[in-house]
């Protein structure tokens, strides 16, 4: 199983959110590649650190205008795009995830699995339901 992480970067440095995603990532088992798509010089800059992450073993890097404003539309289809070559895609759940995450769903027809809190097997997964008060497995 490879799962593709989508890294949370501010088109330089990356985001603790991020550390946070990859270690659900881990927990599904197989290799983790991390997807860093920006604009910019420091779209580099943000890949060479999540290549020091522990549990990576792979960075892939889009470099693009199209990437520079962080439009969820033009992310959506490159994660689309990737789509065949992983079983699994992990994001932070930050406001542009939950804005990336369910275009990516729709157009992959897929369910959106969100707000993991637990990962127990890589097919089950606990997450809080109800405004937090039940845990749904």
């Amino acid at each position: 199983m490879t799962t593709l992480l989508i890294a949370e970067h501010d088109h330089e440095t990356l985001k603790d959110s991020t550390n946070k995603a990859l270690t659900a990532a881990s927990q599904l088992g197989g290799d983790v590649h991390v997807l860093v798509a920006g604009g910019g010089q420091g779209t580099k800059a943000a890949a060479e650190a999540a290549a020091k992450l522990a549990g990576v073993t792979k960075v892939v890097v889009a470099e693009s205008p199209a990437y520079e404003h962080d439009l969820a539309e033009p992310l959506a289809a490159l994660i689309v795009a990737l789509a065949p070559n992983y079983d699994a895609f992990v994001a932070p759940a930050t406001s542009r995830f939950k804005n990336v995450m369910p275009r990516v769903a729709a157009l992959l027809d897929v369910m959106q699995v969100s707000e993991i809190i637990k990962v127990v097997a890589p097919d089950t997964y606990e997450r809080p339901i109800y405004a937090g008060n039940a845990i749904q497995t």
